[in-house]
């Protein structure tokens, strides 16, 4: 019934699925995987910290690495341009290859470079175990972390699907190969049955997968039957999802929409809000949450169908970033975020008609140009200079030369071939990489 693509069979069968709710559930599993790693970790993310979070990551990774445990780590230089330099010369004294994607300007000190970020949160373990979902790597996803502690979500999925996402973390690290796994390479190729879950593997690039995950979005939400319950915490989608959302609520589907109250980035909410009147006018209920800022990327359809990931519903996420989701087949996962989105209502308040009426003239003016300004945003980053995101590898020894992947580039992502070795000896952050 959710086949993602016309010719593209991509669900794999006999998967098990975990969610995770913040930090608190995500972070002691994550270490605790690192702890127990064989031979290989691979991490992505769009945010590194040097705090409590980022400390007992890099404990334990420098540790595996001892152990002699291979490891590849590539984070954006956007999210984690503050990052400093002992953190990396740490981990890469120990072993482990650190990459930055997409450095920026060097003259600049400065973070020009918004667009086509790496926003992927990706964690890849023996080619067994993978964590996915919308957590960085800091202490921000703390419910602790008061009052800015964010409300976020992901997931540890074990069986046939994770080398299908391992294969992309390793298309993005240039030394990447298999010749330190031995014999589990075998398990690998042919790994066994982890549980009842029918689960695809979705990212976008900039290439070949420009709009893979809004398509799952909008296959899912136009066979919906029931209900449509989405929390994320950038809500500007294009409009044929829009589109759908309106087709679905007119069909008698129950829509619900559950977005940020308590921002971290004020034009978001204001993006949001200029497509309250659209949404609550077609039946759709919307609710902003208000307990803390929610940095959600999940959704559920009828009984069975869910998703979760890294990709907001907003012109980055959908037009610009690398993102990566799963969309994820089985009625006890579907009932799990379920019961979830029933905790963000609670803690949320209904836009109802008497809240849009009150708005001053001044805020629907506003709402009138962000709606426009979010509207076009992917056509006008057209406008920016054009450039290939290059991954560059800090290294603890300076002493090899520059070279690119372009010789043995992944067919599957095309975007991978921007790698770029670099000699880096002795920088402060990363803005001098």
């Amino acid at each position: 019934m959710f086949e993602l693509y016309k010719d593209h069979k991509r669900f794999h069968n006999g998967n098990r699925i975990q969610l995770l709710e913040n930090g608190d559930e995500f972070f002691p599993l994550l270490i605790r995987r690192i702890r127990q790693a064989q031979k290989e970790i691979f991490i992505e993310t769009f945010i590194l910290n040097n705090d409590r979070v980022g400390k007992a990551l890099k404990r334990a990774l420098i540790a595996a690495a001892k152990r002699g445990v291979w490891i590849g780590i590539t984070a954006d230089s956007y999210g984690t341009f503050f990052l400093d330099g002992d953190y990396i010369k740490e981990l890469t004294e120990a072993g482990a290859i650190f990459q930055i994607f997409d450095p920026q300007p060097k003259w600049s000190r400065s973070r020009p470079n918004l667009f086509r970020r790496l926003h992927r949160k990706l964690v890849v373990i023996d080619g067994r175990y993978a964590l996915i979902g919308g957590i960085n790597l800091c202490h921000e996803h703390m419910t602790e972390f008061e009052p800015i502690g964010k409300q976020d979500y992901a997931a540890e999925v074990e069986g046939p699907i994770v080398p299908v996402i391992r294969n992309l973390c390793k298309a993005y690290v240039q030394d990447a190969d298999d010749s330190h796994l031995g014999e589990m390479i075998k398990y690998i190729h042919n790994p066994p049955k982890a549980g009842d879950s029918r689960i695809a593997f979705v990212a976008r690039d900039n290439r070949y997968y420009r709009n893979d995950i809004e398509k799952a979005y909008l296959l899912g939400i136009r066979k919906a039957k029931h209900r449509i319950y989405i929390a994320n915490a950038y809500f500007f989608p294009s409009f044929r999802m829009l589109h759908a959302l309106r087709n679905a609520a007119k069909r008698g589907v129950e829509v619900v929409v559950i977005l940020q109250g308590e921002p971290d980035i004020p034009l978001a909410l204001r993006a949001a809000r200029c497509l309250y009147d659209e949404l609550t006018g077609n039946g759709i209920r919307v609710y902003e949450y208000l307990e803390r800022p929610l940095h959600a990327k999940i959704a559920l359809i009828d009984d069975e169908w869910s998703t979760i990931g890294s990709s907001n519903l907003d012109p980055l996420s959908l037009a610009l970033n690398l993102e990566a989701n799963v969309v994820v087949l089985d009625r006890n996962f579907n009932y799990q975020l379920m019961q979830e989105m029933r905790k963000l209502q609670k803690a949320s308040r209904l836009i109802e008609s008497k809240w849009l009426s009150r708005r001053s003239r001044i805020h629907l003016i506003k709402n009138f140009f962000s709606y426009h300004i979010m509207r076009h945003w992917p056509s006008l980053a057209a406008w920016f200079p054009k450039h290939n995101p290059v991954i560059r590898e800090i290294r603890a020894r300076a002493d090899m030369e520059d070279e690119s992947m372009r010789d043995r580039v992944n067919k599957q992502h095309p975007e991978a071939g921007n790698m770029r070795k670099v000699v880096t000896r002795d920088f402060s952050h990363l803005s001098e990489v």
